[in-house]
């Protein structure tokens, strides 16, 4: 009897630990193929940004490690997403090939020229949901008929409520028909620029000795801390969340929702959910107002170079772009001060700083960094579209001994205390600020 083969194509799911696409191909056939591809469509365009380059190559050659682990091996090509695995299919002759489910625009293109392509050769192909995401985007709808909530508390008010599925066991043993796989290029083959010098990359692996330590003891104290700017207390799992390197699903399960941090920790990862579901409904909105805001923007490239060189005079706004710069990363409320500096302070379009941290963020996800520009710029989901976040209010709320601004402005750390967060009164060599905010 000749051995039935199947294909697993990772996308964003570069792990083996509860991973719905390699658990039903190596269910479903006597030997798998486990594959991802190098698509030429991503690496030609500014998403290859050199952090997530990075990033992306550390994870795979986690993920092969962990294949070889349980007997397999990872096969690599580079080419068009469809015809590769169309190519690779007909060489070890696949039945099925099993993909992970996405929102993005992209990714449904990538899933329909999948399936007419495979049809074409009499293959069948598998899309599982509630892998990228902790639940399907497609059945937490409201009641209402429409097929996204467009307010986050309704939403996860059902996503609490909603079944989700049990985290899977890891295959225990793989087999891999012989195949030929390219090697891992070497990140400057892949992209052109520099990183960020401190830039934090891995996978797998790496990832789940993060999650270890995380709810072994910090996830406690992340309800109260997290918005603690110099604490740095949050996880900073995210960029193991954008490439699938963790379980969302499995996160949801090992955190205990009824302590007050397990819960906040939780309801982020809802926010994930949420914004898939919304781009899922309409995949333009990661660059069309998802609703129409209260700021008329201005064309000010001046103003949008001072932002994102990190010289606005605000030194709380400039810490945060310079950790952006210096770590391919940046704290959420960090993130959340900077957006809401260049759209309502500045009034400039979030499109070009969603373009501006798309470029560096190594966690830079279209969903979640589209919609949370959207949120900051009242385009979006926010009941209160004309939030302005003071970035003086702010430094003094969640910085107050300005320890955060010393981290990464060191020539203003000679100032003490709150003193740091207005150099203009001390008259320290610093830039001045290019537009007047209340407290100044």
């Amino acid at each position: 009897m000749t051995a039935r083969v199947t294909l697993a194509l990772f996308t964003r799911d570069l792990r083996v630990h509860d991973n719905p696409v390699l658990t039903a191909a190596h269910r479903g056939g006597d030997a798998v193929v486990p594959v991802f591809v190098l698509d030429d469509a991503i690496l030609g365009g500014a998403y290859a940004a050199p952090n997530r380059v990075r990033f992306l190559l550390a994870a795979l050659d986690e993920l092969d490690a962990e294949l070889r682990g349980i007997g397999g091996r990872l096969i690599l090509r580079r080419g068009r997403v469809a015809d590769e695995v169309l190519r690779l299919a007909a060489e070890v002759d696949a039945a099925e090939v099993h993909v992970a489910a996405d929102a993005s625009g992209y990714s449904s293109r990538r899933e329909r020229a999948l399936r007419d392509g495979l049809a074409a050769d009499g293959r069948t192909l598998r899309v599982h949901a509630a892998v990228v995401t902790a639940a399907d985007p497609e059945v937490l709808t409201p009641s209402t008929g429409r097929d996204h909530f467009a307010v986050f508390s309704p939403y996860f008010r059902r996503w609490s409520q909603a079944h989700q599925r049990r985290p899977l066991g890891t295959p225990r043993a793989l087999t891999v028909p012989e195949v030929r796989g390219e090697r891992l290029p070497d990140a400057t083959e892949l992209s052109s620029g520099e990183p960020s010098p401190r830039l934090a990359v891995g996978g797998e692996t790496s990832g789940r000795k993060i999650v270890r330590d995380w709810l072994a003891g910090p996830v406690g104290q992340y309800a109260e801390n997290h918005d603690d700017l110099a604490g740095d207390a949050t996880s900073k799992i995210s960029p193991y969340l954008h490439f699938g390197c963790l379980s969302p699903t499995e996160l949801v399960h090992r955190v205990d929702m009824d302590t007050e941090g397990g819960h906040a920790f939780v309801r982020q990862l809802a926010w994930r959910d949420f914004y898939a579901q919304l781009l899922g409904a309409d995949p333009e909105i990661a660059w069309r107002d998802y609703r129409t805001g209260p700021v008329e923007w201005r064309d000010d490239p001046a103003s949008a170079a001072a932002w994102k060189e990190a010289r606005t005079g605000y030194p709380l706004v400039d810490a945060a772009m310079r950790q952006l710069h210096e770590e391919g990363w940046m704290h959420n409320r960090g993130r959340l001060v900077t957006a809401s500096f260049l759209a309502k302070s500045l009034r400039i379009d979030w499109r070009v700083g969603a373009a501006h941290f798309l470029h560096w963020l190594v966690d830079g996800d279209i969903a979640n960094n589209q919609l949370n520009w959207q949120w900051t710029a009242g385009t979006g989901t926010d009941t209160r579209p004309n939030r302005v976040l003071n970035p003086l209010r702010q430094a003094e709320r969640y910085d107050p001994d300005g320890a955060y601004v010393r981290r990464y402005i060191p020539e203003l750390a000679h100032l003490p205390g709150a003193e740091i967060h207005r150099p203009w009164r001390a008259g320290a060599d610093y830039p001045a600020p290019i537009v007047d905010v209340n407290g100044m």
